[in-house]
């Protein structure tokens, strides 16, 4: 395995500057936004798109340094009832994944999406519960008129250009579980997979290792984010895990996002690099940090020290005690 980083914790650096900045943290590779909500501080898309030359001199910049891309990011929601911001999610992804073809990166990391309840809804509408009906048929109609029916396309349009799908299990979208991300899959392409981020998985109430199990089982790991996430029971009895307590009330939240080793032990990341490496997933472990009570520098320096700890680096050697 790899260690990497998502790169917009750094979009107040410059493409070069943020290089070295990982380079020198002993970093194998970095993850870059190509638009929509990770911005694209760092990635000019339709310049590199536009402009062999000035892509072959982007390109080694990165390798020069030792560094590779492991996925190019553009989360978005391409199903949004907001038909502008649907329309750029899905030209923003689209042109992603023929980035990822002419450069060689085998990853393009990104959301499911999810629609509104209706055609002419206004917002989008995430369905949690079975009852009463209409929820259910909501989420009926959501999958299969607008869900499925883009994947297919834009899986087959990967599919294409060999390169694969990481759908990130993010609450507020369709696919946000082992269960709907190995759904979509089976019912739209093989191409789509799962940019597995732990930190959305524990305020589920779903562990990590098992997911990774589940997925990797299947195959259907793509990539994987390096973020933790505390859990405050006092506030989850009053809360509730589907707490809508904004972000920066940190004192109020059932829980928060925290740097590596912050929320949950070193041992229980031990744990997911074990697994990991048991089924299949042999790539780079990209660090994201969105802790709310640690600078940028301080966070994204302890999950690379907490990972260094732990990652698996070398192939296992021969059973010699067999």
């Amino acid at each position: 395995m790899k260690l990497g980083v998502f790169t917009v914790l750094f979009a107040n650096k410059s493409f070069t500057e943020m290089l070295d900045y990982v380079k020198n943290a002993g970093l194998d590779a970095v993850e870059i936004g190509t638009g929509c909500y990770p911005g694209n501080n760092h990635c000019p898309l339709d310049t590199l798109l536009e402009d062999e030359s000035d892509r072959n001199v982007y390109m080694e910049e990165i390798h020069s340094r030792g560094l590779q891309v492991s996925a190019f990011s553009c989360h978005g929601n391409p199903i949004s009832p907001d038909k502008k911001f649907a329309q750029e999610s899905h030209e923003t992804l689209l042109k992603t994944i023929d980035l990822a073809h002419l450069t060689g990166v085998p990853v393009v990391n990104c959301f499911s999406g999810v629609p509104g309840d209706h055609e002419e809804a206004k917002a989008p509408n995430w369905p949690v519960a079975p009852w009463p009906n209409e929820f259910a048929d909501v989420l009926k109609w959501q999958w299969e008129e607008k869900l499925v029916p883009y994947w297919k396309e834009v899986g087959k349009y990967a599919e294409e250009r060999n390169v694969k799908i990481g759908l990130e299990l993010h609450g507020g979208f369709l696919v946000h579980t082992p269960h709907t991300l190995l759904k979509l899959r089976e019912l739209t392409s093989d191409a789509i997979g799962a940019n597995l981020d732990p930190s959305h998985l524990w305020w589920q109430g779903i562990d990590p290792v098992a997911a990774i199990k589940i997925l990797g089982s299947k195959g259907a790991i793509h990539h994987f984010h390096a973020k933790d996430t505390y859990i405050d029971q006092d506030n989850v009895n009053m809360y509730g895990l589907t707490d809508m307590q904004p972000y920066g009330e940190i004192q109020k939240r059932a829980w928060s996002f925290r740097s590596v080793g912050c929320g949950h032990s070193v041992q229980e990341w031990s744990d997911m690099m074990s697994a990991l490496r048991t089924y299949g997933y042999d790539y780079v472990v990209s660090i994201e940090h969105e802790d709310p009570i640690m600078s940028i520098e301080e966070g994204f320096a302890r999950a690379v020290t907490n990972l260094q700890s732990v990652l698996i680096k070398e192939q296992p050697s021969e059973m010699w005690w067999v």
